[in-house]
């Protein structure tokens, strides 16, 4: 371990010892909580996961909510999302989930005081807990974590982008190998559910040269499967995550726009949210959506929803349609 994250690790295996061990407790709610994270700090692709889970989760005609810290929101305490707001008030990605999804979502520092509202304003709902692995404070049901590759070599925090080590998907229900990760690099324990998921883009046609520009937690990314399609990139641009674009920002793509000869704007999801009004200015504007697909393993292999329905049903005996 790099010296630099020597101190974090140490709290980070600390605060999991005193968790396990019931010295810091956690807090049960009254219906099922499954959260869904990972072990770094962003663009592990929980957002688009989570939303992909709560729309096979509709289909069988599951009741629930979304818990979400709210990260990046202008607000504080706890309120349930507005999907006419804006990411100032909410977060940009629970923002996003509420206008994906259809399903409330709460937004708080302390995720079971938000669970509490879910609670009284709702009913009888499970809760999906947006990057939840580290909210030990609130205790769940089932528990989701999300591996890339980049995770494998990657180096705790204040060095790399991991949050924990690696060593900490144990404690997990299910583990969901994204993009290829193979699960010989992973510690998987016993008993313990492994999904493959890929993610990638929405295929878009169009004749326009675009400025491609984005504020996400690992834009290469996005900008790699962009060169990967027929869509012609003549200029990029880079702001750090979750950016709230102002007008001068508008303006200063603008003139990238012109001095690269674009005719059109490409972002993604995440960022036309952030443009919030700004949105209308920038045209045209192309928004990529992300998509995600579960890989079929063995025949007779338990999906992530059937699993996930099982759970829900086991604890607050929600009806789920077949």
């Amino acid at each position: 371990m790099n010296p630099l994250s020597a101190p974090f690790g140490a709290g980070v295996s600390l605060r999991n010892w005193l968790y396990d061990r019931g010295s810091l407790p956690s807090r049960r709610l009254q219906a099922p909580v499954i959260s869904i994270g990972s072990i770094s700090s962003g663009g592990a692709g929980k957002t688009p996961f989570l939303i992909m889970l709560g729309e096979l989760l509709k289909q069988r005609g599951v009741a629930f909510n979304v818990l979400s810290r709210g990260y990046g929101r202008r607000t504080r305490g706890v309120a349930v999302v507005d999907p006419a707001g804006s990411s100032r008030e909410s977060g940009d990605e629970p923002l996003l989930i509420a206008r994906k999804v259809g399903v409330p979502v709460i937004v708080g520092e302390d995720r079971y005081q938000a669970g509490q509202l879910a609670e009284e304003k709702f009913g009888p709902q499970a809760h999906l807990l947006d990057d939840g692995f580290q909210h030990r404070r609130l205790a769940r049901d089932f528990d989701i974590v999300l591996i890339t590759q980049r995770d494998l070599q990657d180096s705790l925090l204040p060095v790399g982008r991991l949050r924990e080590p690696l060593s900490a998907v144990s404690r997990a229900s299910a583990i969901v190998l994204m993009d290829g990760v193979a699960a010989d690099g992973v510690p998987v324990r016993e008993g313990q559910a492994v999904w493959h998921v890929s993610r990638g883009i929405d295929s878009l046609e169009t004749s326009d040269t675009c400025v491609a520009f984005c504020g996400i937690a690992r834009p290469h990314n996005f900008l790699d499967a962009l060169s990967n399609t027929q869509i012609r990139i003549v200029g990029t641009r880079i702001f750090r995550d979750h950016h709230a674009y102002s007008a001068a920002d508008v303006e200063s793509l603008f003139r990238q726009a012109q001095e690269s000869g674009a005719t059109a704007f490409i972002t993604t999801e995440k960022d036309a949210v952030n443009l919030g009004d700004n949105v209308t200015r920038l045209r045209p504007l192309h928004v990529v959506e992300v998509r995600m697909q579960l890989e079929t393993g063995a025949p007779d292999a338990e999906s992530p929803v059937e699993r996930v329905c099982a759970v829900i049903e086991r604890r607050n005996e929600i009806h789920v349609r077949k």
